[in-house]
């Protein structure tokens, strides 16, 4: 049963997230913030982690009893995914912070949206991979949980950096917060992902 939940979990992972970077992709069309582009790239990234950890859970969980070196090997490959995924993530949001300029950002209201309703999703996702995890340990899901507590404070910190910038997208303000959010992010996706690559979840819980 709990095989199930997961599985469909992280379909409804795959399905809600893909929609995320063509949306964004579009979005850039008229916005121009270096946490927008980064929070595109970061995105892309994690949907790329999560089609891995779906497919490897699926393979794993197909009725028979899978051969442990290869669902150890098959395993380490989905975290390696995760954690590779916030670690490019956290690369792109460094450089782009560093090597923004303050001109006119555009239109970030489609991104602020994005964010604001990844908060609540991943939210629910970071709850649900944690409890389905406890019901019995499982690397995949627990790699899952990790991915998204982080998905919910990036996306909280986004939300905050793009709030300021729609609000004042003239002000002093807006430039700052908006480098200041990229490189908080930059830097909590790249302890996330060294941390899952290292099998230790950094300020998270599985």
């Amino acid at each position: 049963m709990r095989k199930k939940a997961g599985e469909r979990t992280l379909l409804a992972s795959v399905l809600l997230s893909a929609p995320g970077p063509i949306v964004l992709g579009a979005a850039l069309m008229v916005g121009r913030s270096a946490t927008q582009l980064a929070d595109f790239i970061r995105r892309t990234a994690e949907l790329g982690a999560i089609i891995v950890s779906w497919a490897v859970y699926r393979i794993l969980n197909q009725g028979r009893e899978p051969d442990p070196t290869h669902q150890a090997r098959l395993e380490r490959t989905a975290s390696s995914a995760v954690g590779l995924a916030m670690c490019l993530s956290g690369a792109a949001m460094l450089l782009l912070a560093l090597f923004s300029s303050g001109t006119d950002k555009g239109n970030v209201l489609p991104a602020l949206i994005i964010a604001l309703l990844g908060v609540l999703t991943n939210s629910w996702f970071w709850l649900r991979y944690r409890s389905l995890n406890r019901q019995g340990r499982d690397a995949i899901l627990a790699s899952q949980s990790r991915l998204y507590g982080a998905k919910t404070l990036v996306d909280g910190c986004v939300t905050a950096a793009l709030a300021v910038v729609f609000v004042a997208p003239h002000s002093g303000a807006a430039v700052y917060v908006d480098r200041i959010g990229s490189l908080v992010v930059a830097l909590y996706l790249a302890a996330s992902g060294v941390g899952v690559l290292r099998g230790k979840a950094t300020g998270s819980v599985a």
